[in-house]
């Protein structure tokens, strides 16, 4: 029988979840928390905002997310100088030290997804996924979940990479 699209990405997300639960346990670090840590590797000192944004998730999630980080030593959080109304969210040394590690696991699970796959099939999957992705980042759905769902915030068109 073979699967839909949907299940496929389903498994893909879950079982990425599940590396990183396991892979990331010795820093104390789980696979929601992770996100936020790979965000701030490249944007030390980003608002708790602009992370919502960025990783697609409600600002509740993303406060718990920054709370159990700064709990944990891997961040530290101050308010905004010229608005106190935005967090900005800095990673403390704990967090600095372990992030070559860190990167290092996530690499080795995207090599273990495309081992025994040739270059051009994985350039193919990649371009697809980036092709939807500017799909899904353009609809007028995301207007409708913006509205109904407060907290998440409409695409920007700025997402980059990690």
């Amino acid at each position: 029988m073979k699967r839909s699209f949907e299940r496929l990405l389903s498994i893909l997300h879950r079982q990425t979840q599940v590396y990183l639960n396991c892979s990331l346990k010795e820093f104390g670090i789980t696979s929601a928390e992770c996100s936020f840590l790979l965000y701030l590797y490249k944007n030390d000192g980003a608002t708790q905002d602009e992370m919502s944004c960025y990783l697609y998730i409600d600002k509740a999630a993303t406060a718990r997310a920054i709370q159990s980080l700064e709990h944990k030593g891997f961040v530290i959080k101050y308010k905004d100088q010229s608005d106190k109304r935005f967090n900005r969210i800095f990673l403390t040394d704990r967090a600095k030290a372990h992030k070559e590690e860190i990167w290092r696991r996530i690499k080795r699970w995207g090599e273990f997804l495309t081992e025994g796959i040739d270059q051009e099939t994985a350039d193919v999957v990649i371009n697809t996924l980036e092709k939807m992705v500017e799909k899904v980042e353009s609809t007028n759905f995301t207007k409708t979940l913006e509205e109904s769902r407060h907290g998440i915030c409409k695409p920007s068109g700025r997402r980059k990479n990690f």
